[in-house]
Formats: C-alpha cells, sequence, structure tokens
C-alpha cells in the first residue's frame, strides 16, 4: 500500500483502546507523523510489551472505557498537561453483545455492552468537545470506531450492533452541531480486519474448537469480495486521512472500510 506523508508535529492525539489492533495501528501512524500521542486501554502490562515491540513511546494511561470515573480522570490529565486536544479517535470497545440471539441476552449483558461500546464514547465525545471548544483556536477532529454491524445489524450480535448504530448517530448529529465551530467529526465503518478482538469472536463461536475455528474464519471471507481479512494499518491509514486538512469539508461521514462486504449487504 502506498505510503501518504502527514505532518502532525503540534497535535495532541487520544486513541482510546490502543493497545492493540485498529486502535494501535492508528496511534502508530500518528507517531510516525510526528504527534504527540496519548492511547488508553486496561492493561498497562499489556501497553507495556506491545509499545516496546511496536517500536514507538506514546503516552499510556490506564483506562477502563466502561468507567465513567476514570474517564473523567482521563481528560483531567489531558488538560492540566497539555491544554488541548486536536484530535480524538474513539476507538476503545469489546466484544461484548455478540455470540447470542437476541432473546438469549441477559439485562447485565445489555448493560455491559452499552457501557463499554455505547456508554463510553459518549463520555469521551463530551470530555473531547468541551476541551476542543474551550482551546484557542477552538477546533479538532473526532473519528469514532463503530462497525458495518451499525450499519446493518448481524445474526447472533444484536446488542453490538444497537451499540454500534448508536456510535454512527451520536457522531452524525454532534457534526451538525459542531460545524461551525471548526470541530469535525466523523465515523470509520470497518469490516472484519484481522485483529485480537476478531480473533477472540472466532473462537467464540467455534467454541475453542480448532477445526471449527478456520471453519467460522472461511465463513466470514465467504462475505467478503476481497476474499481477505482487512489490515489493521488500512483502516488506521483511512482514520488518519479523516483528521487531517485533506479531509477538511468532511464531516458527519461514516466511511466504511471493508473490503466490498456491504455493498453486498445492501
Amino acid at each position: 500500500m502506498e505510503q501518504v506523508t502527514y505532518n502532525f508535529s503540534d497535535k495532541v492525539v487520544l486513541v482510546t483502546g490502543g493497545t492493540s489492533g485498529i486502535g494501535l495501528a492508528t496511534a502508530q501512524k500518528f507517531a510516525l507523523a510526528g504527534a504527540q500521542v496519548i492511547i488508553t486501554g486496561r492493561s498497562k502490562e499489556k501497553a507495556t510489551a506491545v509499545m516496546g515491540k511496536a517500536g514507538f513511546q506514546p503516552e499510556f494511561i490506564c483506562t477502563d472505557n466502561s468507567q465513567p470515573e476514570a474517564i473523567l480522570e482521563l481528560f483531567q490529565h489531558i488538560k492540566q498537561k497539555y491544554n488541548r486536544l486536536d484530535i480524538a479517535v474513539n476507538n476503545a470497545a469489546n466484544e461484548t453483545g455478540i455470540g447470542k440471539p437476541l432473546h438469549e441476552f441477559e439485562l447485565t449483558d445489555f448493560e455491559e455492552a452499552m457501557a463499554a461500546n455505547l456508554r463510553g464514547v459518549w463520555l469521551c465525545m463530551q470530555q473531547e468537545i468541551r476541551l476542543m471548544l474551550e482551546q484557542q483556536p477552538a477546533g479538532g477532529a473526532i473519528v469514532n470506531v463503530a462497525s458495518i454491524n451499525g450499519l446493518g445489524g448481524a445474526p447472533g450480535g444484536a446488542l453490538y450492533s444497537a451499540a454500534k448504530a448508536g456510535v454512527i448517530a451520536m457522531a452524525k448529529s454532534s457534526a451538525q452541531e459542531l460545524a461551525t465551530s471548526n470541530i469535525r467529526v466523523n465515523v470509520l465503518a470497518p469490516g472484519a480486519h484481522n485483529t485480537p478482538m476478531l480473533q477472540d469472536v472466532f473462537s467464540m463461536q467455534s467454541g475453542g474448537d480448532a477445526a471449527r475455528e478456520e471453519e467460522v474464519k472461511q465463513m466470514y471471507l465467504n462475505f467478503i469480495p476481497q476474499k481477505r481479512l482487512g489490515d489493521p494499518t488500512e483502516a488506521a491509514a483511512t482514520i488518519v486521512w479523516l483528521c487531517s486538512d485533506a479531509a477538511s469539508y468532511i464531516t458527519g461521514h461514516t466511511l466504511i472500510v471493508d473490503g466490498g462486504t456491504s455493498a453486498m449487504m445492501r
């Protein structure tokens, strides 16, 4: 894939869920472009190990996106240390809400899925927007990482799909609210990418059986016209572009990166 050069040397960038998959790849690309990168995750040990292998050193802040107090502490730190936030990528999520038909989920499943995949994004967006409005000059770019499941749903994924649909709707609403405040809000809707989270889904859907897991993976590939999983760097490149000046007239948009899967769904 052709490499496009960006310069984010004067930017403070937050990537939630930045210790693996699309989040990690996105943080790497921003760091290579000179940005001051802050990543969050739930495990300091995992972050330390990953950053050593990844070859860059962002600031890591241990944060559980399902906990409102942790999110508030995160943004208090960002404001005190940097007093600004130029770019925010709301990527933190988990696979809660996948694996059963709608009628088999418990109330606790619903609450956990929404806390991790929707409420956490809302709370982060609130803080991001407030900081971007207060800083001088006001402005910024926000990208919510959703899913193509949020555009149409998927069997066995009702709660996850509902949460991701909410993530998309919040972005579209706030994009209109902030359009004259120099703050752009967009969505990346990825399809199946080769990430640890997707591998967890494969394992869950196969019941831990290795042979069955290959069948599950092949089933996914059958629904992708390009017949391969996306690489996290491909999604990351799209996010970085959405946050760059090259996309300065794009806001309220949901950009699909899925190897053509959604073209078959519509």
